[in-house]
């Protein structure tokens, strides 16, 4: 059976996944990630779920899609050909200033996760994911989650912990020094250090 008869799209095709339901009634959904079938079987998994999807397999093609829509979520993978998804992630916001942005990532950093949330992403997931754990990072802005109760969702609280951590050691415990190199205010990071460590920072 053809695949146009079962409400299918190539999947190597960008834009509109499926457009069965009224777009209005669901949730709109960006996916921005330079693997087809990954973007694929992710955008039908999420359309199950209540979404209507749009794609786009690079930054540049996202920014087009965004001139004319605004998408109430995102998940942008970091990697791609040309710009990476950090560099989308001020242009989501700019269009749709509420907007719920996972970044995601085959490659598990702590600077780079602490980038992505200071430029507005909600969470920062470690591949590979599944739909249910993407819908749950949309909906959790960090403060209660840890590494400990994932192997995938990294705590925004923890990863900021565990770097500003690992430059003041390298610093070897100048609060000054440490400052500048994080490019921060001198009191906003002796505020930072002052908290108690966030639940499961090593």
């Amino acid at each position: 059976m053809p695949s146009e008869d079962l409400g299918l799209r190539d999947p190597r095709a960008e834009g509109n996944y499926r457009d069965a339901a009224p777009a209005a009634a669901k949730r709109r959904l960006l996916l921005v990630d330079d693997n087809e079938n990954h973007c694929w079987a992710l955008a039908r998994a999420f359309e199950k779920r209540g979404y209507a999807v749009k794609v786009a397999n690079s930054a540049p093609a996202a920014c087009t899609l965004l001139q004319d829509w605004q998408p109430e979520y995102a998940i942008v993978d970091l990697r791609m050909p040309g710009p990476n998804g950090l560099t989308l992630i001020p242009r989501l916001k700019a269009a749709a200033p509420d907007v719920r942005i996972v970044m995601l990532t085959g490659y598990a950093s702590i600077a780079t996760a602490v980038e992505a949330i200071k430029l507005g992403a909600t969470q920062y997931l470690v591949k590979p994911v599944d739909a249910p754990m993407v819908e749950a990072a949309f909906h959790d802005d960090g403060a209660d989650a840890t590494l400990a109760s994932s192997d995938h969702m990294l705590s925004v609280e923890r990863m900021e912990w565990e770097y500003i951590q690992r430059v003041l050691a390298e610093h070897h415990g100048n609060v000054s020094a440490t400052a500048r190199a994080l490019n921060m205010y001198r009191k906003t990071l002796q505020r930072k250090l002052s908290k108690h460590p966030p639940a499961g920072a090593r």
